[in-house]
């Protein structure tokens, strides 16, 4: 089959997906014929990703949080009115998307959480089949445990996760363990997609804490915690724009910009880790048995944080106090049963590609058919 990738590019979880589940479609023969990333004007490609996908990479403008002043905690209403303002670039994205989806003759798309993906199905109702692949579609499932939040935040959580997958064949929801799947839904829970270079990595027990901050506003509280524990050796990752390939601060902190081996390297020598609570590298470090400390930025990281914390990853916070994070590291055991789920990601994954039964019929209710034709008759009066 040819396969097209439609990323939300914003940090680097999905990217990294989208690296691990191209070499499995390779694997099996099929062809990634594109990728097409939405990002924001503020992001830059993490060039590690443009060097291994192997694949023409095609940028395009899509809705993203906005973080605060100090460019840490992501601010909603901020967020909502920058991409309302912007509605007409995100309705040039949803066209050019579609036109992809046709120039590239894909007979699979998949929707690595781009909510402009699923709005370009609702508009336009390309003919290949999409399969949605993300740890956000465990929002979906009935079982799936959140912790305390706004009801309104939840729903508007829940509705976001929808849009994305409108549409879609099925939803591949990456999961920290093994849950049932919901067929009514379209929800199969599937390990997560880790690299071969994680899978492979030498493990040993550093002296130093690893890290990577999504928002450079952090590298304050990092930067200020280090000056009360100046022995503490440190290594963080960020995707500051501008900034050097490395930003020594001393000889016992240094700033990295992205770059997929180092980050590896870094990871499997460390003592711990400390993230902004990315499902991704929350996954990279529990395979490579380093406790790990989550401070999310938004939603949807909070939720990451909690499910993380089930399933032993380490513990959440609302600051990147390491303290927390030395002491953990002292009590921390390995999860040999979060290994064994993760060493089943391609056969798992790779069934659900089989393209005897992705090719057959799909039949849609009365309902959905009704309201997706008027949608789609709807949409061709609109300027786009």
């Amino acid at each position: 089959m040819k396969v097209l990738f439609v990323i939300q590019g914003e940090g680097r979880g999905h990217l990294t997906q989208a690296l691990s589940l191209k070499q499995m479609l390779h694997n099996e023969g099929h062809e990634v014929v594109g990728v097409l990333v939405g990002k924001s004007p503020s992001r830059q490609l993490p060039g590690f990703f443009c060097d291994k996908i192997g694949v023409p990479v095609f940028p395009f403008e899509s809705p993203n949080f906005l973080p605060s002043a100090k460019n840490k905690q992501v601010t909603i209403l901020r967020s909502v009115g920058y991409n309302v303002c912007r509605g007409h670039k995100y309705l040039r994205s949803i066209a050019y998307i579609n036109e992809m989806i046709k120039e590239t003759k894909a007979d699979v798309v998949v929707n690595f959480y781009e909510m402009l993906t699923g709005l370009t199905y609702l508009l336009f109702r390309p003919k290949a089949i999409m399969i949605c692949i993300a740890h956000q579609y465990m929002f979906l499932h009935p079982e799936f445990e959140f912790p305390e939040l706004n009801k309104i935040s939840l729903a508007s959580l829940k509705f976001f996760t929808k849009v994305t997958a409108i549409g879609s064949r099925k939803k591949l929801a990456l999961s920290f363990r093994k849950m049932r799947e919901v067929p009514r839904k379209g929800i199969v829970v599937v390990p997560p997609l880790l690299r071969n270079e994680v899978i492979e990595a030498k493990v040993t027990q550093g002296d130093y804490l690893h890290g990577y901050i999504l928002n450079s506003g952090f590298s304050e509280e990092v930067k200020a915690w280090h000056t009360t524990h100046p022995q503490v050796c440190m290594h963080f990752f960020w995707d500051k724009k501008g900034a050097p390939q490395t930003v020594e601060i001393d000889e016992k902190l240094c700033f990295h910009q992205l770059d997929d081996a180092k980050f590896v390297q870094y990871m499997a020598g460390a003592k711990a880790y400390a993230t902004t609570a990315g499902f991704e590298s929350v996954c990279e470090a529990m395979y490579l048995n380093k406790p790990v400390l989550m401070v999310p930025t938004h939603i949807e990281q909070v939720c990451n944080a909690h499910d993380a914390m089930i399933s032993g990853a380490g513990v959440a916070n609302s600051t990147f106090d390491l303290d927390k994070l030395l002491t953990l590291s002292d009590t921390h055991r390995s999860n040999e049963t979060f290994r064994h789920w993760v060493n089943q990601s391609s056969w798992l994954i790779m069934r659900e590609f089989r393209s005897d039964l992705l090719m057959e019929p799909y039949v849609k209710t009365n309902f959905r058919r009704f309201a997706t034709n008027w949608v789609y008759r709807i949409s061709h009066r609109l300027p786009l």
